[in-house]
């Protein structure tokens, strides 16, 4: 069984994609083309690199801190810096940039063009022109694909790239561009995937928490993150063949200590679903 994929961005709830992964695996689902967005892009530059659901959560619990900064500045407090002059609100995302090279490079891989194991889609967007871009190893075949499209950028680049959220990374220069967040205008790259002449693509985003008397600051800024993304993925999502929608439970973007649940929250929501996932992908 054979089914392609799109993973949305999230923050640090992304490594509940590895979860989704993993138990697709145990159920003998192939994945024959991955897109993904911001944190998503992360699981999918992983897998297709080679690395197992395994491999992804161990990685992610070692160079975790390094990708959100934890220990430099708040989040909130990154923000609070952007109003002010000197900017150090921003980071400049060179860690993401720098470990997922090595991690590329330890596979023999140093651009996105040089993934072989699938076809990838990794959506940002270009503050300059306020166009998307998608960073791929297979450009598709359609008009003008050459002025979208993107192949010869180092792994950790595009990475850094699409991860690259306002207000807590600055825009990521390559070439004439300066890109930031794939979230911005696509945050679950399906149509990309079924560019990829893939016939059943699942979209697995994540569940905008309800809001109580008990909600703080951060779970309001999360339900407005997952409220905006899925709305500026309508299309996307209606292109799919089926939605998979995690709840992680008043996960903070860049709250670490839940990894492990969320890791666990992708893996079950993925298993109560797999009856429905098989159905869709055997009716041809």
């Amino acid at each position: 069984m054979k089914l392609g994929i799109a993973l949305s961005g999230g923050g640090i709830r992304g490594i509940a994609h590895a979860g989704v992964l993993k138990a697709l695996e145990e159920n003998g689902i192939e994945i024959e083309a991955i897109g993904g967005t911001s944190s998503g892009a992360l699981i999918a530059g992983l897998y297709a690199l080679g690395y197992s659901p395994e491999d992804m959560y161990n990685l992610f619990k070692i160079y975790a801190k390094d990708i959100v900064g934890t220990g430099q500045n708040p989040f909130f407090s990154r923000i609070y810096q952007v109003f002010k002059k000197e900017n150090t609100g921003f980071r400049k995302g060179e860690d993401i940039e720098k470990i997922f090279n090595k991690l590329a490079k330890d596979k023999g891989i140093e651009t996105i063009s040089q993934i072989t194991k699938m076809p990838i889609s990794i959506p940002a967007v270009d503050i300059n022109d306020g166009k998307e871009y998608i960073f791929t190893n297979n450009i598709p075949n359609e008009k003008n694909s050459y002025k979208k499209y993107i192949g010869d950028i180092g792994v950790g680049k595009a990475l850094r790239a699409t991860s690259s959220f306002p207000a807590v990374f600055c825009p990521c220069d390559f070439k004439e561009h300066k890109f930031l967040d794939g979230g911005a205008l696509n945050n679950i790259p399906v149509l990309e995937v079924k560019k990829q002449g893939i016939k059943k693509v699942l979209a697995v985003n994540f569940k905008a928490d309800d809001i109580t008397e008990e909600s703080n600051y951060m779970d309001i800024a999360m339900r407005t993150i997952d409220l905006m993304g899925n709305k500026i993925s309508e299309e996307n999502l209606s292109q799919s063949d089926y939605i998979l929608t995690i709840g992680t439970e008043k996960t903070g973007l860049l709250d670490i200590k839940k990894m492990d649940s969320c890791y666990q929250y992708g893996y079950t929501a993925t298993m109560n679903e797999i009856n429905k996932i098989k159905e869709i992908i055997q009716d041809n």
